[in-house]
């Protein structure tokens, strides 16, 4: 059932849902019969199962009402029924764009959503347009703006029959049938006809999938392909059309000699065609620059004439010759004469593929109509329809005129070269039709099919009107090419795809003329008439257009194999592996008709492609190779499952707890710096607080962080979540994150340098912290890497002082007020300087030094192959790796031979192994004083107070530090302590320190004393990396 809302329907506000009743049925029925005998199907309104509606009952819908929004299908909603305008772009030219309410205000209460004046409910609601009503907002715009629409049969039949109908119908068919023959002559027509045709089957597939705008070719291949592909064709599709107007100029202008020849206006007739050439391109030019109105009208009597013309030369083959004609070789149908011409005689080293050259350009017209898709006024279904007849009434064409072959191939001209009697005639069919033509055997003759182009002329009924039909042929495909090509110019220039090209978008008039693009087509087709030579431009053009064809085959070849739900042409009548073929077809016979001008096309293509590609114009138009490159992400994805690990393969592949990335940029890229190219990396933000402004907040600023990823050139991806406490948003992220085989096996996170002085009401924000790195990430047996810094990474405070957001366009700050007050607390300017450069320290190229690497414990061997990953990027390759690791007194030399052993295996170069024998020394009374002053604010001091005093502050205060905890750790502690001391002895020049991470047992050891344990072990050092592996190995000497 369906159900019509507008506001002809009367609704019972009390009515039940259930129940529909059929209303004006009987209402002016007369009046509609009259109106439109194919009225619309009856309208429904639902009512109640007991109550029976009366006519008093009937109101209508108030659609100036701001509660009418609620009204739809009767029901307190605000859910629009389906409508066109959702569904515009923001710069459509046919309607307004229109937004629907946004899921968020539709979940939301009612109440609150319904007091809010932001959205235009009362345009939105019920779906009070009807279809037609894009009809009429298309109409609407075309009388306020003057635009002129044309249909499939002025737009694009019309244009296709001129464009294909050129040049070679009239002064070249006649000589190609007498190279190939009427055999092969009607295979080249086929083979163009093939050619052509399988090109048309993919543009009106890709045509009739979604609305086509102006640009023809380009259009289609940049929307399908993308801009890289599309920018590369567009300029070479532009200039093959901008050449092909000085092809059929050159034709009208031989025409024009070869009836002046007598009276030539200049010495030679080389000049003659450039003169003539000149002033025709100046006087299409004028009416082309008149409006797309008067150069279809010019189109129509072109066509009227042109069809009178092949009419005259089919009445002129069955009007009997007479003898001049005969002497000129023309004799009416004759088999012998059919025979003859049958089979090929190549001369002049012309050959097959050569001939097939010089005919292929009277195919290229195939995209006269599609070339100006932006004047039509359904370019989906009129592309389609006018393309694929054009290609067969004009094949039909082609091959009645090479099989109504009725002239000899030689003949002299002369009426007196008649056979005498007992004269040999050898077959010749000439001969037995009374001429002896021998003589052209030796010496050339004037006519004929291989020496007069003229020979249309001369066969038909009345000589003049093939002339007029080579007149209208050559001016109209002349003019339909020099409006194809500014147009296709003009809609690449205004996708800002070339930026150097822009000052050719603007265009003129109410039509939008592109009159900058018409004199770059007059200066281009100007220069190639002065060749003057028809033969050599043709095979020119001719990989061009090749080049173009081949793309829009294999554009709807891709859009197929991509499989996108998105590709739905309405044309069904096209398969994509015969669209394939034609592509491969397009390029095959580029080669073939010339191999050097194809290598030529290929380079500039590619040359424009990888310009394009390096350029990266900001344009997104969804095409197919976004698509594919999806489906071989997602294939390759569900292929890796399948793949079982092996430590030979194994890549750090790393979720940073970045937050924003921009808010800490030196953490983003030291992780990115041995994940680049290599391994997956992901920078992660936890939100928290009220879960309304989290998600929205989330939501708001996901695809814009991630667009910064990519504009500086970061190879990552972000992910946040939404969370109750920050641990709980780790630990979603640590088992969510990732997809298959590329999760992440790797925690990176930046030291909390300011851990000592957060208030207690921000106590837990401390513990969520430190109890996320030290029990969380090895629960679920990642490695960890916790890497700090002299300055810290969170630059968001310098930021927000200096405005320095305008580079980071995408930021969102909130700092707090303790943070704020701690800036203020010190030198802003040396503050930020410093802060500043330690932001960008991971970013510059590192000069000659170390790498020092304090391998302690055997965690798999990660806290060894992430400093050897950074040694083979190009920032760090001018650095060493030193190796410092534990051993005995009595065994310093084994060791070290040990240790070289092993790395040697591993292939691993390093400068210097380091034997430290003291470690477990009990490290001097300043540095243990230090450690002793830092964990006094966190003590517990429980041995000082009664046993129920104590119990109660264990209770109060969990996190402190208790007297039975410090003296069980003591040792490790020293530990820590007496590492720092050797860290600043041996390691306080190096460029990067890589130190095992010491590791907590769960519930042993307190949060601040397993914090003070970091603090003191990384405290007044270079950067340093403490690294923990998750104990599975990582590295193998195996091959």
């Amino acid at each position: 059932m369906s159900m019509n809302n507008s506001p002809n329907v009367f609704l019972d506000p009390n009515a039940n849902r259930f129940q529909v009743n059929i209303i004006n049925e009987s209402h002016d029925s007369n009046e509609a019969s009259q109106e439109d005998v194919g009225s619309d199907p009856p309208h429904y309104e639902e009512t109640s199962f007991t109550e029976e509606k009366t006519e008093a009952s009937l109101h209508p819908c108030d659609t100036h009402n701001k509660m009418y929004y609620l009204q739809t299908f009767g029901h307190n909603t605000m859910d629009p029924v389906p409508k066109i305008d959702y569904y515009r772009n923001t710069g459509s030219v046919s309607g307004s764009k229109l937004n629907r309410p946004s899921l968020l205000e539709i979940h939301e209460q009612l109440a609150k959503v319904s007091e809010k004046e932001t959205f235009n409910f009362s345009l939105v609601a019920n779906g009070e347009s009807t279809a037609g009503d894009e009809a009429a907002a298309s109409k609407e715009e075309e009388k306020k703006t003057g635009f002129v629409k044309f249909g499939w049969v002025k737009g694009v039949l019309v244009r296709c029959m001129l464009n294909i109908w050129g040049v070679m119908l009239f002064i070249r068919l006649s000589w190609i049938v007498g190279q190939a023959g009427i055999g092969l002559g009607v295979i080249i027509i086929l083979l163009a006809t093939m050619v052509t045709s399988i090109t048309g089957l993919s543009t009106s597939a890709i045509a009739t999938n979604g609305f086509v705008r102006g640009g023809g070719a380009y259009y289609l291949i940049s929307r399908s392909l993308g801009p890289e592909f599309g920018g590369s064709i567009g300029l070479i599709f532009a200039f093959a059309n901008a050449v092909a107007v000085a092809m059929y100029v050159v034709g009208f202008a031989e025409t024009v000699v070869e009836l002046l020849k007598s009276d030539s206006i200049m010495v030679d007739e080389s000049n003659d065609i450039r003169i003539i050439g000149t002033i025709t391109v100046v006087c299409l030019l004028g009416i082309s620059v008149a409006g797309m109105e008067w150069e279809a009208k010019a189109q129509v009597i072109l066509l009227i004439v042109l069809l009178i013309a092949i009419a005259n030369f089919f009445i002129g083959t069955v009007i009997p010759t007479n003898n001049e004609k005969k002497a000129k070789g023309f004799f009416n149908y004759q088999a012998s004469i059919f025979a003859e011409n049958f089979g090929p005689d190549f001369r002049s080293g012309e050959g097959f593929f050569s001939v097939f050259a010089i005919f292929f350009p009277a195919a290229t017209g195939i995209l006269a109509g599609a070339n100006i898709s932006g004047d039509l006024k359904d370019p989906q279904g009129a592309i389609p329809k006018g393309t694929m007849l054009a290609i067969l009434i004009t094949t039909v064409a082609y091959i009645g005129v090479a099989v109504s072959s009725c002239v000899v191939r030689d003949a002299t001209g002369n009426i007196n070269d008649t056979v005498t009697p007992g004269m040999s005639c050898n077959g010749s069919s000439a001969c037995n039709l009374g001429y002896d033509f021998s003589r052209c055997r030796s010496q050339p003759c004037d006519y004929g099919l291989m020496n007069n182009f003229q020979v249309m002329s001369m066969v038909s009924g009345f000589g003049p009107l093939i002339t007029a039909g080579i007149f209208s042929a050559t001016l109209s495909s002349a003019l339909a090419s020099l409006v194809s090509a500014p147009k296709v110019f003009q809609a690449l220039c205004k996708d800002n795809v070339y930026k150097g090209l822009h000052f050719f978008a603007k265009g003129y008039g109410k039509n939008n003329e592109p009159i900058r693009g018409y004199v770059l087509t007059f200066v281009i087709a100007m220069a190639f008439i002065l060749i003057a030579q028809l033969n050599t431009i043709a095979p020119i053009i001719s990989n061009f257009f090749l080049a173009s064809y081949a793309l829009i085959n294999f554009s709807c070849f891709h859009a197929s194999y991509a499989k996108s739900p998105g590709w739905r042409p309405a044309f069904r009548y096209y398969n994509m592996w015969i669209s394939l073929f034609g592509a491969l077809l397009c390029c095959g016979v580029m080669f073939v008709i010339n191999w050097w001008a194809a290598l030529i096309t290929y380079v500039i293509e590619l040359f424009l492609y990888i310009y394009v590609t390096y350029k990266k114009p900001e344009v997104n138009w969804g095409s197919s190779t976004q698509a594919l490159c999806y489906i071989k992400a997602l294939d390759s994805a569900l292929a890796l499952t399948t793949v079982e690990d092996h430590v030979k393969n194994f890549r750090p592949q790393c979720i940073a707890l970045t937050g924003a990335p921009m808010i800490r940029p030196a953490l983003l890229d030291i992780t990115h710096t041995f994940t680049k190219n290599n391994g997956l990396c992901i920078c992660c933000e936890v939100y928290t607080g009220p879960r309304k402004l989290c998600v929205k907040d989330m939501n708001s600023g996901m695809a814009k962080k991630q667009a910064w990823l990519t504009k500086n050139k970061r190879k990552a991806f972000y992910a946040a979540v939404a969370a109750d406490s920050f641990r709980d948003g780790v630990k979603s992220l640590l088992q969510a994150s990732g997809l298959g085989r590329m999760k992440p096996n790797t925690l990176v996170i930046g030291f909390k340098k300011d851990w000592r002085n957060l208030s207690l009401s921000n106590i837990h924000d401390t513990r969520g912290y430190i109890l996320f790195f030290c029990s969380d990430a090895f629960d679920f047996e990642l490695g960890t890497i916790i890497v700090r810094i002299s300055q810290g990474f969170d630059i968001s405070q310098v930021l927000q002082l200096f405005s320095f957001s305008e580079n980071l366009p995408y930021l969102l700050i909130l700092i707090s007020e303790s943070t704020i007050n701690t800036v203020q607390s010190m030198h802003v300017g040396e503050f930020n300087q410093k802060l500043l450069e330690a932001s960008t320290q991971f970013k510059k190229k590192q000069g000659k030094g170390t790498i020092d690497i304090w391998w302690l414990f055997d965690d798999g061997g990660l806290t060894i192959l992430i400093p050897y990953i950074l040694t083979i990027r190009k920032k760090w390759k001018n650095c060493k790796l030193r190796i410092f690791t534990g051993g005995k007194v009595n065994r310093i030399e084994e060791e070290k031979l040990v240790m070289a052993s092993l790395l040697s295996k591993f292939r691993i170069k390093f400068a210097d192994i380091n034997i430290i024998c003291d470690i477990n020394m009990k490290p001097n009374k300043e540095s243990w004083k230090f450690f002793e002053e830092m964990i006094e604010p966190y003590r517990l001091r429980e041995s000082c107070k009664d046993i129920t005093t104590a119990e109660k502050l264990k209770r109060e205060t969990p996190w402190k530090i208790t007297d039975a905890e410090l003296e069980a750790f003591k040792e490790k502690s020293y530990r820590q302590v007496r590492l720092n001391e050797l860290l600043q002895e041996h390691s306080r020049a190096a460029n990067l320190i890589v130190l095992s991470l010491p590791v907590a047992r769960k519930g042993a050891v307190s949060d601040y004393l397993y914090m003070a344990w970091l603090e003191i072990l990384s405290k007044n050092l270079p950067p340093i990396l403490m690294v923990r592996g998750n104990h599975k190995n990582v590295l193998t000497f195996y091959s």
